[in-house]
């Protein structure tokens, strides 16, 4: 793998997951019309889970060079001549601008443009932090705003379609967003972090070994291996001839067992349940049940917390679009948060647009599902009665989306103020600011879960919005 290279070039471990190619560039053309392609722009933009224009027009930026892009025939160019060497270094900026994770420099990151705000935030699912906005200033984000890779997350813009194929010199929407936990060029990442090789081929000697262990502990410890599989086997065969309900059944037991193990915060749960709830044919459904265990009363300072544990559930990897919403698991999840109203409907009934805030801002919920959702009520999961409530009080959050300003600041909160307050934008609401002086003083409500739950169930005053 000499062509390839780590993706975080500060990353000297050979064995370090995630790899890219090395930048092959063939310089083109001469005098006035020189040029510099960047033959292998596509797999390195594939590596970097981000469409192959963005970083190409960071080169034009950065060596003050005109581009040019042609998406269909994939060429990538770059007006001069430019050395390999230099375009990888300036890879590297574009790396930690636009790809690294800020809190855990891990490159599984997601870009998403608010073209209405000028921001780009970048969500991280890998450690589930969220970096308000990138670095605003460098003019490469004025080109990622106006191009965004069609990733349907909460607050993007999606891309025009109308306008494909009419530039040959414009890129077409990208199919990238988040990285891929499944085959990488080195072999298949397996849930504890270990790389299998494709095709059988092991790291290191790789046919050292030619024989096989036929001593009696040997032959032991394969046939328990084989028994321990087959038992595995049977036992998920059991599970599929289940009905719809018994199979929910078991996820909410399995749920609770997690909960009552008190993890539900580690990246390695997170993977399990996934894997359980997908191997109970319950993806989209999963979510209706999580939030029953996962979530009590305390929800608002709950969603960050957990964030997690759900992402994996509301959005989906498509091939042509890169990662978009899962429509279906985000209903499903609003659904559970209904029957959550419900059973707290004194609590929780004047805090509903506090809550859809902050499930938006982590994440959990896109605005084209949230604005779908606000406009009839339902029974499906509530009374209608109930859940024409429950939209009433979402009113103002759902009024907001729908008339985000241009001019609102660039600066966006990212969680809510205390457990009644929220901010949208930077202005803050009358119930927020009335009680910032007793938080001051110690009064502000404790982590999830805590008693020291504050009982102020204030509105929001929208108009001051």
């Amino acid at each position: 793998m000499s062509g390839m290279v780590n993706v975080n070039s500060e990353v000297t471990d050979s064995f370090y997951r995630y790899k890219m190619p090395r930048i092959i560039a063939k310089v083109e053309g001469k005098g006035n019309g020189i040029k510099t392609v960047i033959v292998n722009m596509v797999d390195i933009a594939k590596a970097l889970t981000r469409p192959p224009a963005y970083p190409c027009k960071y080169f034009g930026c950065e060596l003050g060079a005109q581009t040019q892009i042609d998406a269909k025939k994939e060429r990538y160019i770059v007006n001069g001549s430019h050395d390999a060497l230099r375009l990888q270094e300036l890879l590297d900026g574009f790396i930690k601008k636009f790809v690294l994770c800020p809190e855990c420099d891990n490159p599984e990151t997601l870009l998403i443009p608010h073209q209405k705000k000028k921001i780009i935030q970048q969500r991280c699912m890998a450690c589930g932090f969220v970096n308000p906005t990138v670095d605003m200033t460098h003019k490469v984000c004025t080109y990622i705003l106006n191009h965004p890779p069609e990733v349907g997350e909460s607050g993007s813009e999606k891309y025009n379609k109308d306008k494909k194929g009419k530039d040959d010199n414009e890129e077409e929407n990208g199919a990238m967003g988040v990285a891929d936990d499944g085959e990488h060029e080195d072999g298949i990442i397996l849930s504890n972090g270990t790389s299998v090789p494709v095709n059988g081929a092991t790291d290191g000697d790789d046919f050292d070994d030619w024989g096989e262990d036929t001593s009696a502990e040997a032959v032991a410890r394969r046939q328990m291996d084989n028994l321990s599989s087959g038992v595995t086997r049977l036992a998920m065969t059991a599970d599929f001839e289940k009905t719809p309900h018994e199979r929910q059944e078991l996820f909410f037991k399995f749920m609770e067992q997690k909960k009552r193990e008190g993890n539900l915060k580690d990246l390695t749960v997170a993977k399990e349940v996934h894997d359980k709830a997908t191997e109970l044919e319950l993806s989209s459904a999963a979510p209706l049940i999580m939030v029953g265990v996962v979530f009590t009363e305390n929800i608002v300072k709950e969603i960050p917390l957990y964030a997690n544990l759900f992402l994996r559930f509301l959005h989906v990897k498509d091939v042509r679009e890169g990662t978009k919403p899962n429509e279906k698991a985000q209903k499903q999840l609003l659904g559970g948060i209904e029957k959550l109203i419900e059973a707290h409907k004194d609590k929780l009934l004047p805090k509903v647009q506090n809550i859809l805030y902050v499930a938006y801002e982590s994440g959990l919920i896109s605005e084209e599902v949230v604005l779908e959702w606000g406009k009839k009520p339902t029974s499906k999961f509530v009374s209608k009665d109930l859940s024409r409530q429950v939209r009433a009080k979402a009113a103002p959050f759902i009024e907001w989306l729908q008339n985000a300003s241009e001019d609102e600041s660039e600066e966006e909160s990212d969680e809510a103020n205390d457990d009644t307050g929220v901010t949208f934008g930077t202005h803050q609401p009358v119930a927020a600011a009335a009680k910032t002086n007793g938080a001051a003083n110690g009064n502000a409500t404790g982590a999830a879960g805590g008693n020291n739950v504050a009982d102020d169930d204030d509105d929001l005053d929208i108009d001051d919005i």
